[in-house]
């Protein structure tokens, strides 16, 4: 339920979808070197996951724990919205917007990025216990997904479903309460509650939204260098779904 002082939300639809896409491969155009240098700051994160899962031979993890990014992920992209407002007014960038955009962070923010990071630690540790009970300490190497066996097949399964539903939950509450923050257009509780009615009333939209952003962030950790175009755009293409939904 929204109050009558609340910024207006509109309704989503598939093409809403196609649109955002679209808007964040030309805002990426505009920007690219810089979006590509501000990515690898976060890319580092998929070299440590990539790294580790290697290391220690546990490959059918890369799934659920690139969709688990999903959690933290709409708190890191304040210096992107910087870079897509000064790329729509056709104005040229450069890495002191992306320091603005981030000194421009709003401390109601920190609320909202703290507790989705402890989730992703939590998520980390149940999908490792699921990994323990379904396949055991078994060695899998990343080519072994290629034919994967029974056991990994019904890991990938149970834990695909979980990376899809718990990210949507976090995605309800953070997706545009971070956006609503960092333009101050609502305080920390009624941008959480407009943030939660928007995504209900974008339902089955949303599910698809938050589908694809996680099959993106899996092939960008499985394909690596893929994470310095794939996070800038989805970024900006996050971006413009806000501005869509929440127009003014």
């Amino acid at each position: 339920m929204t109050a009558a002082s609340d910024p207006a939300f509109s309704h989503l639809t598939t093409a809403s979808l196609v649109r955002a896409w679209r808007r964040g491969w030309t805002l990426f155009s505009r920007s690219r070197q810089l979006s590509v240098t501000y990515a690898m700051i976060f890319s580092l994160i998929g070299v440590v996951i990539l790294v580790g899962i290697e290391r220690a031979s546990y490959a059918p993890l890369i799934v659920p724990l690139g969709g688990g990014l999903l959690l933290v992920g709409p708190s890191l992209l304040c210096g992107f919205f910087a870079l897509a407002d000064r790329a729509a007014r056709g104005e040229r960038s450069t890495m002191a917007d992306i320091v603005s955009g981030c000194i421009r962070t709003s401390p109601a923010m920190f609320a909202v990025a703290l507790p989705c990071t402890a989730l992703f630690i939590v998520w980390v540790f149940d999908v490792a216990t699921l990994y323990g009970v379904a396949v055991g300490r078994v060695p899998m190497l990343p080519g072994m997904l290629i034919s994967p066996a029974d056991d990994v097949v019904s890991f990938l399964i149970w834990s695909s479903l979980l990376a899809l539903l718990l990210p949507l939950a976090i995605f309800a509450i953070s997706a545009f309460s971070v956006p609503l923050l960092y333009y101050r257009r609502a305080s920390l509780w009624p941008a959480l509650r407009l943030s939660v009615a928007a995504v209900l009333s974008n339902l089955a939209v949303s599910a698809a939204w938050t589908l694809w952003l996680s099959f993106c962030l899996i092939a960008s950790i499985v394909i690596f260098p893929l994470i310095l175009l794939t996070f800038p755009v989805l970024a900006f293409a996050s971006h413009s779904l806000y501005r869509e939904l929440f127009p003014g």
